[in-house]
């Protein structure tokens, strides 16, 4: 990992080429994805979302976006986390998601949701949701359907439809 390399918030002027470098990575096939379903309306940047910065170039980055689970408060949904090819599994991506995670504990959020690998999530302390108890807007993969808690115990009390929040 290069020593010259920043992690910091994500701001407005990093919009265009994170939205350039989703468009490489993923494809136009992305907006159909039901996380996508839940971020439309929500703001496109949160105290949570951070960037890697190799000078001006954007190596990595990661969105969390608030969440309600049930209509209750203090969750977040992770992703997209995206890494410039060049860059890829130098740990950028893995830094990013723990830095964010912490402050994010830091500030009372008691959950993360994604929509992701577990080979690759459980690093993060991310599990599947037991089937059912946490749900989204659209078709989802259940064992694809992931949680971490960042209060001990929140995952048992968190049931219902996942939707955009803003808090």
């Amino acid at each position: 990992m290069s020593p010259n390399v920043i992690n910091r918030p994500v701001t407005p002027e990093d919009l265009p080429a994170i939205t350039h470098l989703h468009a490489r990575a993923f494809g136009p096939g992305r907006f159909t994805r039901t996380a996508y379903r839940v971020r439309e309306g929500t703001p496109d940047i949160s105290r949570y979302c951070r960037t890697a910065m190799l000078g001006d170039r954007l190596i990595a980055a990661v969105r969390f976006t608030p969440i309600t689970i049930g209509g209750a408060n203090g969750s977040l949904l992770l992703g997209p986390l995206v890494v410039e090819p060049d860059f890829a599994g130098q740990g950028f991506g893995k830094r990013l998601i723990a830095e964010a995670m912490a402050a994010a504990k830091d500030d009372g959020v008691r959950l993360v949701v994604l929509v992701g690998d577990e080979p690759y999530y459980g690093r993060f302390g991310f599990h599947p949701v037991p089937p059912g108890q946490i749900t989204m807007p659209g078709p989802v993969d259940p064992r694809r359907l992931l949680a971490a808690e960042l209060v001990p115990g929140s995952l048992a009390g968190a049931h219902g439809l996942i939707a955009g929040a803003h808090f």
